[in-house]
C-alpha cells in the first residue's frame, strides 16, 4: 500500500489506542457487546486487531519500526516485574499439593521432553543435525519452553535473554527442506 507509518510514538499510540478499545468495550454493559465477547475474547483481539496493521493492511512495516526493540527491552521486562508482584503467593498455595504437583510435573517434562523430542528427531531425520548448528538448537529450545511455560511473554524474554537468532530453527530448518 502507499501510506505507511513511519513514527514509533504514532505507531505506539495506535497500539495503545486499540488495546483500550478492546479492554474498554470488553467490559460494556452494552448487551450487543456482551454478547460479541461470549464469542471473542478480548485477547484474541488483543492480538490480531494489531496483526491486520502489518498485513493486510500494510500500515506498519517490522523491518523498520524499532518498537519491538524498544518494547522487549523495557517494557516487557517492567511488566514482568509488576506480574510477578501482583502473584498472589498465598492463593497459588492454597490450591493445594496437587495443583503443585501438576504445575511442576508439566515444567519439567516440558524442560526435558523437548531436548529428547530433539534427539529423536535427530535419529528419524539425521538431515535436522546438519540443518542448524547445536549453538542454534539449543537457544531456539529456550525460547519454546519459555512459550509452553508461561506464554508468548516468556517467549519474548527468553528470545531476548538467550539472543536467539531471528533465522531461528525453523526457518532454517524449513529452508532447509526446499
Amino acid at each position: 500500500m502507499g501510506f505507511e507509518i513511519k513514527n514509533d510514538a504514532v505507531i505506539f499510540g495506535l497500539l495503545i489506542f486499540i488495546l483500550a478499545v478492546i479492554f474498554r468495550t470488553s467490559s460494556s454493559s452494552n448487551p450487543y457487546l456482551k454478547k460479541f465477547y461470549t464469542y471473542v475474547p478480548p485477547l484474541l483481539l488483543c492480538y490480531f486487531i494489531p496483526g491486520l496493521l502489518n498485513w493486510p493492511l500494510g500500515l506498519v512495516s517490522p523491518e523498520e519500526s524499532q518498537l519491538y526493540f524498544v518494547a522487549s527491552r523495557y517494557l516487557l521486562p517492567a511488566s514482568l516485574v509488576l506480574f510477578c508482584l501482583s502473584i498472589d503467593l498465598k492463593g497459588v498455595y492454597n490450591l493445594g499439593p496437587k495443583a503443585l504437583i501438576m504445575f511442576f510435573t508439566a515444567t519439567i517434562g516440558i524442560v526435558i521432553g523437548a531436548p529428547v523430542a530433539l534427539w529423536i528427531s535427530g535419529m528419524i531425520f539425521p538431515e535436522l543435525k546438519e540443518a542448524v548448528t547445536g549453538e542454534e538448537i539449543w537457544r531456539g529450545l529456550s525460547t519454546i519452553a519459555g512459550s509452553w511455560i508461561g506464554g508468548g511473554a516468556n517467549q519474548t524474554a527468553m528470545k531476548e535473554i538467550y539472543q536467539t537468532s531471528d533465522a531461528g530453527l525453523f526457518l532454517k530448518h524449513r529452508s532447509h527442506d526446499r
